[in-house]
């Protein structure tokens, strides 16, 4: 039997939270684990998944080391302290449908190779989540302009549920803490795929509850958000490094589109935003971050 541990990362959005454990508490085939880890949330979050007992695995931790922190202690949870055969993880917004698991058992029994897995990420109006668009490998065909209908291949995947095998986290390690927020979920994939190759499950849906959807854009974001976009550019510029040439070249290329964009649109403290992204593209430069592994079960 397929055994298979969930892996949630929180930090104070309990309303959140609790339709996703829900969500993920019916999902079939049962899971053997939930674990659910909290950055630090404030005592509503912590006194709710007290109140869950045995049903969870409740890992909280005594600060908030934000989303890559966050995945990095659950898939190191789901090692080190399960004997399960996959780890599926996602943030604490997306909610998995009852049959969302479905598809992804029958790829595993299907004998196929493959390093991850990934669950196609709709927004609550049923379209494509703009944040979440998987590219095929190879080509220009995304899940935001082809509808695809049998599994392939993609160049990476996102922490919107995505699934990988016991033995890749092995190889691979853990996702990298010091990114803290954003692109940790890419480096980590594209980390798999020189492993085995990655593949969206279109079967296998799932939404997710973002605020609007909209991509995260340094040009037009809200002030208080602006200081994160640091990060963005750094781990960018970190996981473009160690792409092959041609995705290098067209990752670079992107980088430079934002910046004509924020240089030369109508975009507010435009001076701030620009000297955010050339730290964070400096800093990237020279970010050479630890990848650590987990230790065996006990």
């Amino acid at each position: 039997m397929t055994k298979v541990s969930a892996v949630i990362v929180t930090y104070n959005r309990l309303h959140m939270l609790k339709e996703s454990i829900e969500a993920l508490q019916s999902v079939k085939p049962k899971l053997s684990h939930i674990i659910v880890i909290d950055n630090n949330s404030e005592a509503d979050t912590q006194n709710y998944l007290e109140s869950l007992g045995d049903s969870i695995n409740y890992v909280r931790l005594p600060e908030n080391v934000g989303g890559a922190g966050g995945f990095n202690a659950g898939i190191r949870y789901f090692y080190e302290h399960t004997l399960d055969d996959y780890v599926w993880v996602m943030d604490d917004d997306t909610i998995v449908h009852q049959d969302t698991l479905e598809p992804m058992i029958k790829f595993i029994n299907s004998g196929s190779e493959f390093s991850f897995l990934s669950s196609n990420v709709m927004f609550t109006d049923g379209k494509p989540s703009v944040r979440n668009v998987l590219r095929q490998y190879g080509t220009y065909r995304t899940t935001l302009n082809t509808q695809f209908t049998h599994p392939v291949k993609i160049e990476n995947g996102t922490f919107v549920s995505v699934l990988f095998p016991r033995p890749i986290v092995a190889q691979i390690g853990l996702p990298i803490t010091d990114f803290f927020i954003w692109i940790d979920d890419l480096e980590y994939t594209e980390r798999a795929l020189r492993v085995a190759p990655g593949y969206l499950l279109p079967d296998s849906v799932v939404t997710h509850k973002m605020r609007s959807n909209t991509e995260d854009d340094i040009t037009n974001d809200i002030e208080k958000r602006l200081p994160w976009y640091f990060n963005m550019y750094r781990n960018r510029v970190y996981t473009i490094k160690k792409r092959a040439f041609y995705r290098r070249v067209r990752g670079n290329a992107k980088i430079y589109w934002d910046f004509l964009r924020l240089r030369f649109g109508q975009s507010d403290n435009k001076q701030k935003r620009i000297g955010i992204m050339k730290k964070g593209i400096a800093a990237g430069k020279k970010f050479d971050p630890v990848i650590e592994f987990p230790k065996d079960s006990k």
